[in-house]
């Protein structure tokens, strides 16, 4: 385990490294909820026809698409 400890905030956290990052049932289900929340937000922009950020793997670049389905890619 680490011992490096830090404050941030008014909050105390542990710093994991990789190598402890064993991953417990609890941070299965958190990835799990985050992932959800993420696409819940992203199907409630596309349904209001707001711009959605993204990043195309294969150019490297960020990218924004309007609701049309234009991809502005950013410098």
């Amino acid at each position: 385990m680490s011992d490096d400890i830090r404050k941030v905030g008014k909050h105390i956290v542990r710093v994991v490294t990789s190598d402890e990052a064993d991953k417990t049932a609890e941070d299965i289900d958190m990835d799990k909820r985050v992932t959800a929340a993420v696409n819940s937000a992203i199907n409630k922009a596309k349904v209001c026809n707001k711009p959605i950020a993204g990043y195309d793997q294969r150019k490297k670049k960020a990218y924004v698409m309007n609701s049309n389905g234009e991809r502005k890619y950013v410098s």
